[in-house]
């Protein structure tokens, strides 16, 4: 069965075999995954766990569309298409068998590649099984969310079951518009703010992941330093930080989804991959740690040139 949701997630219309939003084409599709914990290349994550491939949110700037290679999708369709792996729940319990002391010293991360509280979250709940298949199972390891939805806050009640569990949100601005021109479909990142102070209110372990730095950050470095304070004020202490990745396949999705962008705009895209102009917005950055006293993870700004990294 196949449905049509808009960004709320309400049913539109049903048994299409296809889906076709009314505002934008979107294909929704249910598949038969091989596995569902991948060893990780990161440098906080042991494995991850992605129960989608592809995102809606369709965040212009992200690296994971490459990812439409394995799906038979262009570059420029991310956005466009969700495949949903219906068997995670069950792959997962055969892969948990395959690691050792119920994970002890090991983290998983929900996810690398999608975003796992996407809108169809609340249809499928591949997330939310896949949480409850780790609780069943015992797991002893290190759990960490990220994601730019507000729905986490749904699973709070089977989060605080785990022994050491984090959740973290991406936000990239304080400014809604922004956060709308790059990340299309994604929650308003004012929301994001708000679940942030509300799972840190619950008594979670949270960060923010600022990822990517925005490239007006150093002509207006105030704009960074108000990010930095709306992160404080929701209580949350740790966060990543993570310079842009302009690989080809980024830039050719940029300049076809904005033709518009003005051109100041695009050059200082370009520009966030030199050197000196990261040395410069690492200073900014540890600055604003030092000054809302935050705690910068892997010691400085991540910056990793054509790194798929899942």
């Amino acid at each position: 069965m196949i449905s049509y949701f808009n960004l709320n997630v309400q049913v539109r219309v049903c048994y299409l075999g296809f889906i076709w939003d009314i505002i934008e084409k979107v294909q929704i599709k249910t598949l038969q995954s091989k596995s569902i914990l991948t060893p990780s290349k990161l440098p906080d994550a042991d494995y991850v766990i992605n129960p989608y491939t592809g995102c809606r949110f369709g965040c212009t700037y992200c690296y994971a569309s490459f990812m439409g290679r394995y799906v038979g999708k262009d570059i420029r369709d991310w956005g466009d298409y969700v495949f949903i792996k219906e068997n995670a729940p069950e792959l997962l319990k055969e892969d948990l068998e395959k690691v050792k002391n119920k994970g002890r010293g090991k983290s998983i991360l929900l996810s690398s590649v999608t975003d796992p509280y996407q809108g169809l979250e609340a249809k499928y709940k591949l997330t939310r099984r896949c949480l409850e298949v780790l609780l069943e199972w015992g797991f002893e390891g290190t759990l960490s969310i990220l994601t730019k939805s507000d729905l986490v806050l749904r699973d709070v009640d089977l989060l605080k079951q785990f022994k050491n569990v984090e959740v973290g949100l991406t936000v990239t601005s304080t400014d809604d518009d922004i956060s709308r021109y790059f990340e299309k479909y994604a929650p308003k990142v004012s929301q994001r703010f708000i679940a942030l102070k509300k799972l840190n209110e619950a008594g979670m372990r949270t960060y923010a992941f600022v990822g990517p730095l925005l490239p007006h950050f150093v002509s207006t470095p105030n704009k960074l330093d108000a990010l930095f304070k709306a992160i404080y004020e929701t209580g949350t202490k740790d966060l990543y930080v993570e310079h842009i990745n302009l690989s080809k396949y980024i830039v050719d999705r940029l300049k076809a989804e904005m033709p518009a962008l003005d051109k100041d705009v695009l050059d200082k895209f370009y520009l966030s991959q030199d050197q000196s102009y990261r040395e410069e917005l690492n200073k900014i950055v540890l600055g604003l740690v030092k000054k809302y006293n935050l705690r910068l993870r892997l010691g400085g700004a991540i910056y990793h040139k054509d790194s798929k990294g899942i």
